[in-house]
Order: structure tokens, then C-alpha cells, then sequence
């Protein structure tokens, strides 16, 4: 299991999708919270977009009960064709077909949701001992902003494993795992020491914190099948970057952050969704400068009916 397994090249990317969506209740009942769109794409076609942008064209998805829509959504859907060429309407049938020919992707069930860790094990048999990227689909990335690519070429140049930092407010490190690290020759990259999964504010290492977007080595899936459940009674991939943080580049370590300081839309948690579908929104051209528009209009129009409740 040498250096030389380790260092080959990224292919295969993972894209775990079979939580339950519960915040999202009722919207998730009958329908993944990965096919929720953002402005007028399901989140996860960003996720896919972006896998295929850094030359990742084999993906697997780890999907759940009531996910059969994940799949009809990039397979082809013959009879809307039908009748969109029978339309005319060229724009409309190529956004349909784009979905289908994005890449290969391939899909694996989780079978219950133990958590992220057991999801990246299912990918096990498929992915083989190469590196792989996991992404997942809460955090989005601006493709203006690529951070993929960084963390494929630091894999590459360091062996081991991978994981993508943002900086955030005290406060908000206990929403995260956060990591204890050390400076390497490149500004923008880190050696990770240690992980702590969502500490108390007083607790946390520093205020970098770990999304949803990994590069690991395969010596991780030796780690998983090994690793107790932690937090909330999953087993969590915290708790294996841990494990291959301490060890050498032959027996799967180190592991190593990339600094990610461009635009990244949180879709997990409503609130952020719906900021995530505003600012999208409204950097697009097709839909952007009226939008706007309309938008100062209704914040002067709150603001004023704000100010008149507030003065009686």
C-alpha cells in the first residue's frame, strides 16, 4: 500500500445523498432535499457541474429510500424531449439533455442512515485504492471560484488526504468540525493536526473550519471500517481524518487544508437557502439586473413600512 497508490490521480468523484432532509419538512417528504432547486437547478446538478469542471467524470452517488428522483434527473427523459423538439424549443431541450450527459454516474444505497463516514464506505468497492474526491451537496461552489482543482493538485504534490478550511466567527465554530493546524510552504495550505467535530466555542482549535469538500486518500476506508460511532451514534469522517492526520504519506497520512476564500452558498439550513437562492439570482445575467431592481424596491418598501409602525 505505498506512496505510489496514493499518489495516483483523482478520477472518481463521491457525492453522498441519502440523508433524510428533516429541516427542510414538509418540502422533503416525497422529495430529495438534493433535488431542491436553487433558483431553477436541483443543488445537486451544481454539485455534479463542479465535479466534471475538475475532470472528475465518474461519479457515485450514495443515495437512500425515496431518491429515485436523484436518478431520473440524469437519466434521459425521452417523451419531455419528444415534446420539446416537437416545440422548437432548443434553449429548453439542451438544459434537459445537459443533465444526462453531465457524466457517468453511478449509484450505491446506504441502506440506513449511520452517517457520513459509513456513506463514504459504501463507495468502497467502487472507488478502489486511488484517491477520490467526496463533495457534498449542502455546500455549493461558485464556479467562478474553483476549489476543486487546488485541493486535486495539493493531493497530488502531498499525498494523504485533503480538505477544504473557510474561516469563520467564533461563535459559529460549533456548527462545524474545526482543525488545529500548522503553516506549510504555500500560503493557502495548512497541515492539519487535529479535528475537533463541532466544539464548544471555548473548545475550538481555531477558527477554520471543514466543508463539504474532501480529497482522500483510500487508506481511509481501512480507518472507517475500524472506527467506532462517535457523535449522535454515526460514524463519523471527522473521526478517520483524525486517524490518518498522525501518520506518514505510506500508511494514508497526512492530512492537509486548503484556505477557500471564494464564494460558497450554504444550502443545508433554510435561512442559508434561501440567501444562497438571492445571491445566485441575482449574479445572473438572464435574471439578475431585474430581479435586483425589484428587490431594492421591496427592502425600501419594508424599510418604510418598518419606520412608520416603529414611529406611532
Amino acid at each position: 500500500m505505498g506512496h505510489s497508490a496514493s499518489s495516483s490521480t483523482v478520477r472518481k468523484a463521491v457525492i453522498p445523498a441519502a440523508g433524510l432532509g428533516t429541516r427542510f419538512l414538509p418540502a422533503t417528504k416525497a422529495t430529495p432535499k438534493e433535488m431542491l432547486p436553487v433558483v431553477d437547478k436541483p443543488a445537486i446538478q451544481y454539485v455534479v457541474e463542479e465535479a466534471v469542471a475538475a475532470g472528475l467524470e465518474d461519479v457515485l452517488m450514495i443515495t437512500g429510500r425515496g431518491k429515485r428522483a436523484l436518478e431520473d434527473h440524469f437519466d434521459r427523459a425521452w417523451e419531455l424531449e419528444e415534446t420539446l423538439r416537437e416545440k422548437g424549443d432548443d434553449d429548453r431541450l439542451a438544459e434537459v439533455q445537459l443533465s444526462s450527459q453531465l457524466a457517468d454516474v453511478h449509484y450505491v444505497r446506504q441502506g440506513a442512515p449511520k452517517g457520513l463516514g459509513h456513506a463514504v464506505l459504501c463507495a468502497a468497492p467502487h472507488v478502489g485504492h486511488s484517491p477520490f474526491a467526496v463533495l457534498l451537496g449542502d455546500d455549493l461552489i461558485d464556479e467562478r471560484d474553483p476549489l476543486l482543482p487546488t485541493m486535486i493538485d495539493v493531493q497530488r504534490e502531498k499525498g494523504g488526504s485533503v480538505v477544504a478550511l473557510i474561516e469563520v466567527e467564533p461563535s459559529q465554530a460549533h456548527l462545524y468540525g474545526c482543525a488545529a493546524v500548522e503553516a506549510t510552504d504555500r500560503e493557502d495550505v495548512v497541515r492539519i493536526t487535529d479535528l475537533v467535530e463541532k466544539p464548544d466555542p471555548s473548545e475550538a482549535p481555531s477558527n477554520l473550519a471543514i466543508i463539504g469538500r474532501y480529497v482522500l486518500a483510500p487508506e481511509v476506508f481501512d480507518v472507517l471500517r475500524e472506527t467506532k460511532p462517535g457523535r449522535g451514534g454515526e460514524i463519523q469522517l471527522t473521526d478517520a481524518l483524525r486517524t490518518l492526520a498522525g501518520r506518514k504519506v505510506e500508511e494514508g497520512g497526512p492530512v492537509h487544508g486548503v484556505l477557500f476564500r471564494g464564494r460558497r452558498y450554504d444550502t443545508g439550513d433554510r435561512a442559508d437557502y434561501l440567501r444562497a437562492t438571492v445571491r445566485l439570482a441575482a449574479e445572473r445575467d438572464d435574471l439578475g439586473p431585474e430581479f435586483l431592481s425589484w428587490l431594492r424596491e421591496f427592502v425600501a418598501e419594508k424599510d418604510g413600512q418598518d419606520g412608520r409602525s416603529g414611529s406611532r
